[in-house]
């Protein structure tokens, strides 16, 4: 593996990290914007834009960007988050310019009015359909409690009122605004020439133009409570729960994932046979998700409502026991083989590297090979977890419910 970076002078980060003997290419561009840089008009607006990018531009048509995008193989797509729009696609590495000439497209389409009118009643659509999935709808509400006040806090698909009330004017100047070359970072890996990489991305990309919007990365202070939507027609009860944890340049980043793995994993965790082997629930987990300035542990409960209030409590039982015991040397380190095997399985393929290789460039302007991020793992000690626990202890600040209970004991 080799590494390279270099910056154009309208400020697009470029980063790579090549291996001559792999068969495929991945390549992405990570736009530095979402939901949290949206103000509440033009709440939605990121991912409308993740969508409209694949209508294309003075050049290619819709059609024309998937039909390519096809002829060449590509897996291609895009996402948008609370913090990152990201286009990707992964291909064989003879169709590096075609594949960068479309995925270039489309960070600057032509944002035409009659495909944002068609584009908007899918949107709509979307709502509609993650409305119906009550795990989303209890994730929606617990990111808006937890983070009332903060720009975390802002839905990611905005709202139908939102998204009816969005103008395509309003989304230009977001555009405008948000989609500045110093605000995006083109990440490669795979099978490429460092070289030809330059060549292509002066080619494409150098015409965008420079500059960086602000964010601000406070850290956020959680609003405590718990909101019940009643879903009389369900027959399970979803709950949602949120607590601080550290943010994404924070050190304890790595102690915090080790934690969640041992803690709230989908298999062989302390809630796993605590909960859900014994039939008590469906899915009991923790998760760590994080941001910037600020991180959650995220709890989820999916059981029979006759049976949450005694899983809650058993959840917390388990977080107590950790709390003031920590874990055993044991779970720590079958947590690191969990996540070292994972990590090396993704990182065979080039696209598995991507997300990685993007990320810690974002967030931390930094590399990590697959070895770096082995060592960091493989130092973690039961004192991290200490320090960790002392400063981010397990648990909840907020509640969200979404089921037939019309009341949750939190």
């Amino acid at each position: 593996m080799i590494f390279h970076e270099a910056k154009l002078d309208n400020g697009l980060q470029i980063i790579a990290e090549l291996n001559p003997n792999a068969h495929s290419l991945a390549l992405g561009y990570f736009v530095r914007t979402g939901s949290r840089d949206e103000t509440p008009e033009v709440s939605g607006v990121s991912h409308f834009l993740e969508h409209m990018a694949f209508k294309g531009n003075e050049k290619y048509t819709a059609d024309d960007v998937n039909r390519i995008f096809d002829e060449i193989g590509a897996n291609y797509n895009a996402s948008t988050s609370e913090e990152i729009t990201l286009f990707y696609g992964s291909f064989l590495p003879e169709y590096i310019e075609t594949a960068m000439e479309l995925l270039s497209t489309l960070i600057y389409p032509t944002l035409r009015q009659e495909d944002f009118d068609m584009e908007k009643k899918v949107i709509l659509e979307e709502i509609g359909m993650y409305d119906d999935l009550h795990s989303f709808t209890a994730y929606e509400k617990v990111m808006q409690a937890h983070f009332q006040g903060h720009p975390l806090g802002q839905s990611i698909l905005g709202s139908v009122q939102s998204i009816t009330d969005l103008t395509s004017e309003q989304m230009r100047d977001y555009h405008a605004k948000h989609y500045l070359a110093g605000n995006l970072t083109l990440a490669i890996a795979g099978n490429a020439d460092w070289i030809k990489v330059l060549e292509l991305a002066d080619k494409y990309c150098k015409h965008w133009p420079a500059g960086q919007s602000e964010r601000p990365t406070d850290e956020a202070q959680p609003k405590t409570g718990t909101q019940t939507i009643v879903e009389k027609k369900t027959q399970q009860q979803h709950i949602m729960q949120l607590g601080p944890a550290p943010a994404a340049q924070d050190l304890l980043r790595l102690p915090a994932e080790i934690l969640a793995v041992v803690i709230g994993d989908d298999s062989n965790s302390r809630m796993y046979w605590k909960l859900v082997d014994p039939g008590l629930a469906e899915s009991a987990e923790l998760g760590f998700n994080e941001y910037d300035g600020s991180g959650t542990w995220l709890t989820y409960l999916c059981s029979d409502p006759e049976l949450t209030e005694s899983n809650l409590q058993l959840i917390q039982e388990i977080f107590n026991e950790v709390n003031q015991n920590g874990i055993t040397q044991e779970e720590l380190d079958r947590a690191k083989n969990k996540l070292a095997s994972r990590l090396v399985l993704r990182s065979e393929r080039p696209m598995g590297r991507l997300s990685s290789l993007g990320g810690n460039w974002v967030y931390r302007q930094k590399y990590y090979s697959v070895q770096d991020d082995l060592e960091l793992l493989n130092n973690i000690s039961l004192d991290d977890i200490q320090t960790l626990l002392k400063k981010y202890p397990l648990g909840h600040s907020t509640t969200a419910a979404v089921g037939p209970m019309t009341s949750v004991v939190d």
